[in-house]
């Protein structure tokens, strides 16, 4: 594990065996997220600050297009 600024960020060497696609074996690799049980995954304070940043992007184009934004529950009936 390594710190790095004033982030905790555990990073991995070698690939989870449970993660097959590589964009998730990045996402762990990286130290953006931990997984907590099947398809249950937490965001580590780098992936949470990454998740925000990418929002405001969107955000802020989605205002200029004149579009609004809409929140719907995570789990669906």
């Amino acid at each position: 594990m390594k710190y790095w600024s004033q982030f905790f960020i555990p990073t991995l060497k070698e690939s989870p065996a449970d993660a097959e696609i590589t964009s998730h074996q990045l996402l762990i690799r990286v130290g953006l997220v931990r997984k907590l049980s099947g398809g249950l995954y937490t965001y580590l304070p780098a992936g949470l600050r990454v998740m925000r940043k990418i929002s405001e992007i969107c955000r802020e184009e989605m205002d200029r297009a004149g579009a609004i934004e809409l929140w719907m529950p995570h789990v669906h009936p």
